[in-house]
């Protein structure tokens, strides 16, 4: 997927960016004319990532990043704003399921509670230490990357659906809050993609999802890059607070 000149001169940053989703987002906006910084858990994987996106031609490096270590987001922060001399987007894709396959009596608290750390708290937090680079930026734009699980009301799966319902309210909190210094966010909310981090999901689950879309056929990455770019983009500048399903017609709220 590939929009050049879409986002020529921004500055984005995409948590998660190792693999799966957010090394697709990180290379659509990289080839859409953006400098990109990505930033994930797997500090060699990182790297490695941003090493194949260079040898590409496209203007992409990586950094360390922990969303459960809040000294570590802003350390992500200190170094991305560093290197890029300032930041326009930022993508809160970086996120953990761990619940996946139990039924709400078989979780346990530890669970539960990793899950909301990384997923509802470390975005919060990462939005807070982006705010200030965004609001010099004058045209700062969030985007959350959702899920449309808690849309339909994905069963077995209650820490990540009830986090990823979180992040869908915060971001029309965060619209109301952020309007006023020009920056934009919105969440995306993907259908089941076919990435790593989905290789545990039953095949009955994967059936269930291409049976039941208006486009009956696997979920990949690029299918939600075009969103992404959109929501980063002078296109929505007028577009806030909402959440954008991106699943061929498996949710239509």
């Amino acid at each position: 997927m590939n929009y050049p000149n879409l986002l020529q001169g921004r500055r984005v940053l995409v948590t998660g960016g190792a693999r799966g989703l957010g090394y697709a987002f990180a290379q659509a906006i990289a080839q859409a004319g953006a400098r990109v910084v990505i930033a994930d858990i797997l500090a060699g994987r990182v790297q490695q990532a941003a090493c194949e996106l260079s040898a590409q031609g496209l203007d992409v490096s990586g950094v360390s990043l922990d969303l459960a270590d809040p000294a570590s987001i802003t350390r992500c922060l200190e170094r991305t704003v560093e290197r890029l001399g300032g930041l326009d987007g930022l993508v809160n894709n970086a996120s953990i399921t761990n619940s996946g396959g139990k039924r709400c009596e078989e979780l346990d608290i530890e669970t539960w509670d990793q899950v909301m750390q990384v997923n509802v708290r470390g975005t919060w937090l990462m939005t807070c230490a982006a705010l200030p680079a965004l609001r010099q930026s004058g045209r700062g734009a969030i985007v959350n990357l959702a899920s449309d699980t808690p849309l339909w009301g994905a069963p077995n799966l209650l820490a990540y659906v009830a986090s990823k319902g979180a992040l869908i309210a915060m971001t029309r909190s965060l619209a109301r809050e952020l309007g006023g210094d020009n920056i934009t966010i919105n969440a995306i909310a993907p259908g089941l993609v076919q990435v790593e981090a989905t290789a545990y999901v039953p095949e009955a689950r994967h059936r269930l999802y291409i049976e039941q879309r208006a486009i009956q056929r696997p979920q990949l990455p690029d299918d939600v890059s075009g969103a992404v770019l959109f929501a980063l983009s002078d296109l929505s500048r007028f577009i806030t607070g909402q959440t954008l399903p991106v699943n061929g017609g498996f949710v239509m709220p």
